[in-house]
């Protein structure tokens, strides 16, 4: 066996359950706290700084034992854009589904304008989102402040 050739990340396979590849590796632990993952009592594996033919570099979660909703697929669309959630079954991908940017999101994030209801009563955040040059910027439902990717501070899933 020639070492050279094998120092590739090695991570084993799980029987059933979630893989989320083509996360930007500086994204990936938003990605965990968005859904939760940092609460789950379920096995976890991630990898960051991987080498990726599509990012130049991405980072990757196995979850075992773990699926998601497509509202829970898209709540990381903010952040991992490209993201692809691999669904497994006795070690087998049965279904590969890709990251879509929702028009509306709520409860995702907090409000950038400290002036905002959201952010002084127990009324939970709305946005609509919109793709520009910048990326994509969230506009708050109720008081239309503009909210940039970059500013954004995550509603934590419990």
């Amino acid at each position: 066996m020639n070492i050279d050739n094998e120092k590739k990340l090695q991570v084993s396979a799980i029987k059933d359950g979630t893989v989320i590849d083509r996360i930007p590796p500086l994204s990936l632990f938003k990605v965990i706290e968005i859904l939760g993952l940092d609460h789950t009592g379920n096995q976890i594996t991630f990898g960051t700084n991987l080498d990726s033919k599509h990012l130049g570099k991405k980072a990757i979660i196995k979850i075992a034992d773990s699926f998601f909703e497509d509202e829970d697929i898209n709540r990381i669309a903010l952040f991992a854009p490209d993201a692809k959630f691999n669904i497994i079954k006795n070690y087998e991908v049965i279904e590969k589904r890709q990251v879509a940017i929702p028009e509306h999101i709520s409860g995702i994030a907090k409000c950038f304008n400290p002036k905002c209801i959201t952010n002084h009563q127990n009324v939970k955040t709305r946005f609509t989102t919109k793709k520009g040059k910048e990326g994509i910027s969230l506009v708050c439902h109720y008081c239309e402040k503009i909210t940039q990717t970059k500013n954004l501070q995550i509603i934590s899933k419990s």
